[in-house]
């Protein structure tokens, strides 16, 4: 975000979202729109299936911690998900089946928590330096914060509360049986909605989404 006496966000969807404001007026009108985006993924988090072989549920969360990188840019998307993080820890109940609490950090999903803050992050410096932005590179770059800053936090903390339970590591197939490969299918297709999305607002449409600055 950069400064000149009036606010600008860091990408196109942001600038109008926020318009020239001075920077007092900017920076509060940004923190209610993370603070909005981190309610959005309380909201998913509650849409979830759980597995009866782990203890990772599907849920709808990653919809809006992908979009937030896009739509707030490079810094407040992360903000909204750190928001969503140190409230979810602080005793907000939006954490998957409303809850909240230092407890649940210490169980078996908290590295995905934490990959939520970096994706958002991720996403909005990519959108940010992204001049020319084409389906392909929205698909590639939203599935590498899926895949990669989402899974790999989530799989290094399930392993540790495995091998705590259990008293022994879990062999990486394991692992990937616990806490990726039932989710594979789900994600592709939430980034396949994120990416539609995404490359809709990009171009202008649809009309209502004018409204609110897409």
């Amino acid at each position: 975000m950069r400064y000149n006496g009036r606010i600008c966000c860091d990408n196109e969807f942001g600038a109008r979202l926020i318009g020239g404001q001075t920077r007092t007026a900017g920076i509060h009108r940004c923190l209610y729109y993370a603070f909005f985006m981190a309610i959005m993924t309380g909201a998913l988090a509650q849409i979830r299936v759980q597995l009866p072989w782990t203890p990772v549920p599907l849920t709808g969360q990653t919809i809006a911690v992908l979009v937030s990188g896009y739509l707030l840019g490079r810094w407040w998307g992360g903000v909204s998900q750190l928001i969503y993080l140190v409230g979810g820890v602080g005793g907000i109940p939006w954490f998957s089946e409303w809850k909240g609490g230092l407890a649940v950090f210490s169980g078996p999903t908290s590295g995905y928590l934490i990959g939520f803050v970096l994706a958002a992050l991720f996403m909005g410096e990519a959108f940010h330096r992204m001049r020319k932005p084409t389906v392909l590179k929205i698909v590639v770059t939203t599935s590498a914060a899926n895949f990669i800053l989402i899974y790999i936090p989530g799989l290094i903390q399930l392993r540790a509360w495995v091998a705590n339970i259990n008293g022994v590591d879990p062999s990486v197939p394991d692992l990937l049986r616990l806490g990726a490969l039932p989710f594979v299918f789900h994600d592709l297709l939430k980034i396949s909605f994120c990416s539609s999305l995404i490359y809709h607002c990009r171009k202008g449409r649809p009309a209502n989404f004018g409204k609110i600055g897409c």
